[in-house]
């Protein structure tokens, strides 16, 4: 019998696909089974939910380690269905699947120890270990039972896999055939790549192993919705967090000062509101440019120019990443991201004192606001670890008449809805709001088409746009009595779009407002000294009077004797440490180069001639990289109290 269509092999290459599926939910409930006291899931529904969430997940895993299967099975080859041919299949099935489907069991007891996925990061720790042979012993004895299931679980896969075999027939071999096979060949490996980025729909990035924390009520949850493999496949070859020596414990407490203590201030609790524009880079407010005569410089900012005059404001400050993400962590929990995000590391799922935290303690209601579709930007997956106590997305908002068509609700009605939520909440409250119109691809909504200058980069209009929705905001919140009791901060994620050629500069390239107000005007001025986004934070509990130490990488910008201006962020694969009159590259072992402050486009490299300051900055990078790598690495975090 000839055949043109091979349907049969379709069907055999999806009962086999679902073979997969089946084990990674056996392993799945392996794992709740070895670890239920661990992960707290109360019902059967809840299992299930999160079960339906991990199946995205588990579709990452299974197509990534299956990829060169499905290729050779749907390959128009001819010889597809002869027996030998299904039998090079089979080896290479069970040789891709059960190499990576095993590692979920090393979490059935390596998860209590560890509390988190495995991942590619524990090949570091298990680099350093001499004695890996005897490990293995230990392991197989003490867990006999571990391998008895991946025993039984391989065994029977392979059973049921020789179940359901592709006929051996000879297809018709002509134009039709090769046709039909090569658009069958082209959707299904379209649809692989879908899968294993983890989302068909319009996304910035695959998946990643915070997204699985999106769905969870508890943060246990996460690692139920995760699996190993996955977690191993998204960290594989991207771990830059390497422990660090070289620099003395008291130099790190001279000059990091990782725990904070600030006195300055009686104790209160003002609401807190952190607004975080999308990609409102600095250039684009005339009031944060004052001072640097940029040859028919135009403003897109009435609205926070006008504000800023009753605000205290920071001209010189930085962004410590590059995505809306990284913004999240600096800004809320000061931790910068360097070569790779803090946040899509394999050390994000460890308890973190942040602002989020020591106001939960304190009493606050804490809450994130972002118009796009719940979860998107890993934002809920974080705020979830940081312990945010409630998200309000598209979802939230419920009003798609609202929405702009690419990547949330508008502006200005969800900055509304905000200030509605809020109207209703106890005070104290922590609200933060990240905003989604800035972005591409820069639209504005039809009936304000005109109101706001096309200015002369894509970004301009919409910059405007945003602008307003703030104007309106606070137009309404101010008829509130929450108003007058509340510490309003404004700052941008990263930077976007570049026209003034003073921007292009390299250091200029991720520079962000940074602009505190009250309305009694407490907090007023212009300051231009080093600021950065990690700063936040320490900034928020020394003006509300928290005197407890807490752990931080920034400093307060209000204390007057506080810890010396500076910067860090990561550039060219290179740190960038800027203090007093310099800024230094630091490659992760040594100075590479020294630049003069007002060098910002960094054309001469100073370190031929090298001065005593430089060597202290030198010192001060070296620290402050091996305080960051180590911490996150031992997850320590969130200090003992």
């Amino acid at each position: 019998m000839h055949y043109i269509f091979r349907g049969n092999e379709y069907k055999v290459l999806g009962y086999r696909l679902l073979l997969a599926y089946f084990f990674y939910f056996v392993t799945r409930l392996l794992f709740f089974i070895y670890n239920s006291n661990l992960v707290k899931i109360d019902s059967i529904y809840e299992f299930f939910r999160l079960y339906y969430h991990g199946i995205a997940f588990d579709t990452t895993a299974i197509l990534y380690s299956n990829s060169l299967f499905i290729i050779l099975s749907v390959v128009p080859a001819v010889i597809n269905t002869k027996r030998s041919y299904q039998n090079i299949l089979f080896y290479i099935y069970f040789l891709c699947n059960l190499s990576i489907w095993s590692s979920n069991f090393i979490d059935l007891i390596y998860f209590r120890f560890i509390f988190s996925r495995t991942t590619f990061a524990a090949m570091d720790t298990l680099e350093h270990e001499s004695n890996k042979m005897l490990l293995f012993k230990s392991f197989l004895v003490n867990y006999w039972h571990v391998f008895l299931l991946l025993f039984i679980c391989s065994a029977l896969w392979i059973y049921l896999y020789k179940k359901v075999k592709v006929r051996p027939e000879a297809p018709l071999v002509n134009g039709k055939y090769f046709v039909y096979s090569t658009i069958a060949f082209l959707g299904i490996v379209t649809l692989a790549i879908g899968g294993i980025r983890g989302d068909f729909r319009k996304s910035t990035r695959p998946i990643n192993l915070l997204d699985a924390n999106r769905y969870v009520t508890n943060i246990s949850q996460g690692d139920f919705v995760l699996n190993t493999p996955f977690a191993i496949i998204r960290t594989l070859n991207v771990n830059t967090f390497k422990k660090v020596d070289g620099v003395s414990d008291q130099d790190i407490k001279k000059y990091v000062q990782p725990i904070k203590e600030y006195h300055n201030f009686p104790a209160t609790k003002p609401n807190v509101v952190v607004l975080i524009m999308e990609s409102n880079g600095r250039e684009y407010f005339g009031s944060f440019n004052k001072d640097l005569a940029i040859p028919g410089y135009k403003s897109y900012t009435p609205f926070v120019d006008s504000l800023a005059q009753h605000s205290l404001i920071f001209t010189n400050a930085y962004a410590n990443g590059y995505k809306s993400i990284h913004g999240m962590s600096s800004i809320l929990a000061g931790i910068p991201s360097f070569k790779d995000a803090y946040t899509s590391s394999a050390f994000v799922k460890q308890k973190t004192q942040s602002l989020v935290s020591v106001l939960n303690e304190q009493g606050y209601d804490t809450s994130f606001f972002h118009g796009a579709p719940n979860g998107s930007m890993g934002f809920l997956g974080f705020g979830n670890i940081l312990g945010i106590q409630h998200y309000y997305g598209k979802t939230e908002y419920n009003n798609d008449t609202d929405f702009d068509g690419v990547w949330g609700i508008w502006d200005e009605p969800f900055f509304q809805y905000m200030k509605t939520v809020l109207d209703k909440k106890q005070q104290p409250f922590m609200a933060t709001l990240f905003s989604v119109s800035s972005h591409d691809p820069y639209k504005v909504p039809e009936k304000y088409a005109g109101k706001f200058p096309k200015g002369d980069v894509n970004i301009h209009e919409s910059i405007g746009y945003s602008d307003y929705a703030l104007r309106q905001f606070f137009a309404a919140a101010k008829k509130e009595p929450w108003f007058k009791n509340t510490i309003f901060v404004m700052v941008a994620d990263h930077t976007n779009t570049v026209f003034y050629d003073e921007y292009l500069k390299e250091f200029m390239r991720n520079t962000v407002p940074i602009l505190f107000y009250t309305a009694d005007e407490r907090f007023k001025g212009v300051n231009d000294d080093w600021a950065q986004q990690i700063d936040i934070y320490p900034t928020i509990l020394d003006m509300i009077g928290y005197q407890k130490p807490f752990r931080s990488w920034g400093r307060s910008l209000i204390d007057p004797n506080g810890q010396e201006p500076f910067v860090v962020k990561h550039a060219g694969n290179l740190y960038q440490y800027m203090s007093g009159d310099y800024i230094c590259t630091f490659d992760g072992k040594k100075a590479v180069g020294f630049y003069a402050k007002d060098d910002k486009g960094m054309e001469r490299n100073l370190i031929a001639n090298r001065t005593p300051e430089m060597d202290l900055l030198e010192i001060k990078v070296k620290a402050f990289v091996q305080d960051y790598m180590n911490t996150i690495i031992d997850k320590k975090l969130s200090p003992k109290k």
